[in-house]
């Protein structure tokens, strides 16, 4: 259980832990966002594999990530179900073609070829984007994260607020542990035997000391950087600060490839959507 929760940093010893934060950090947003603007199924299947090999040599164990995949796959799940339920015809005004597999015509909840395409694209979205959040995540050194940002000109106090965010994230998971085993030690059943209610009551007991918690483990810091006269200067040196390698410039270069090929399919496909139903 402990593993489930605890989602963070790792040294792995593997070719992604050595590259730069910066470098993760450029090729995830650009993936992301050229994932999320696209709705080509061939090049949506195309980066979803190559986010599952990556995600295979970071050696991340299922173990590790298998509660936060399971709350991801939750709302993805529930997600394709609301966007059914609030527009189920909108893959045919897309597409400009229906082609009914449940229902009729007559019907507003029909089921067709071209809504379950749509959705379809939708989660293979999710599928490419969560391996190559989890990498970024679990394979990026917070302190050597935050100097990589400064060298490509980020200021240095937005870079620092990042890295404590990025070492806060183990600390939240591991306080929700220690009160949920406090709240069930006094008697509040809030393990998988419980009913989903008396689990959401529980969850919601163990929300207020957690925030409480946060706010002084923020005080302590926030303290600590002011008496250390943090942020008066307009420069600062890095302990953990990492040049750019070679290996750097290949994996921006292999995401600069994948990012101009979808601008490309853009152009082809005369827009964002490729219809295979023409």
């Amino acid at each position: 259980m402990q593993h489930q929760l605890l989602i963070g940093y790792a040294d792995r010893h593997t070719f992604l832990n050595r590259l730069s934060g910066s470098t993760k950090l450029l090729c995830f947003v650009g993936l992301s966002i050229i994932g999320m603007m696209t709705y080509d199924t061939r090049y949506l299947i195309g980066i979803m594999l190559f986010s599952l090999v990556i995600f295979h040599f970071s050696k991340i164990k299922y173990r590790e990530i298998s509660f936060v995949v399971s709350v991801i796959i939750g709302f993805s799940v529930l997600n394709l179900v609301m966007v059914y339920v609030f527009a189920p015809h909108y893959g045919v005004s897309i597409y400009g073609t229906e082609h009914l597999l449940l229902g009729n015509n007559q019907h507003y909840f029909n089921l067709t070829t071209e809504q379950l395409f749509y959705e379809f694209n939708l989660l293979l979205k999710y599928t490419f984007a969560v391996p190559l959040a989890l990498i970024f995540l679990m394979t990026t050194n917070p302190s050597e994260f935050a100097a990589s940002l400064n060298k490509i000109g980020i200021s240095y106090r937005v870079s620092y607020s990042v890295a404590i965010a990025l070492r806060y994230i183990p600390d939240v998971q591991s306080d929700y542990r220690t009160i949920s085993l406090a709240q069930q030690a006094r008697g509040f059943e809030i393990s998988k035997k419980a009913k989903f209610m008396t689990r959401v009551r529980g969850g919601i007991q163990i929300l207020l000391p957690l925030i409480f918690s946060s706010l002084d483990r923020i005080e302590i810091i926030s303290q600590a950087m002011e008496l250390r006269r943090f942020g008066k200067g307009k420069h600062r040196s890095w302990y953990m600060a990492q040049k750019f390698r070679a290996n750097d410039y290949l994996a921006l270069i292999i995401v600069a490839l994948l990012i101009l090929l979808g601008g490309l399919l853009f152009h082809v496909n005369g827009g964002r959507f490729w219809n295979p139903f023409k």
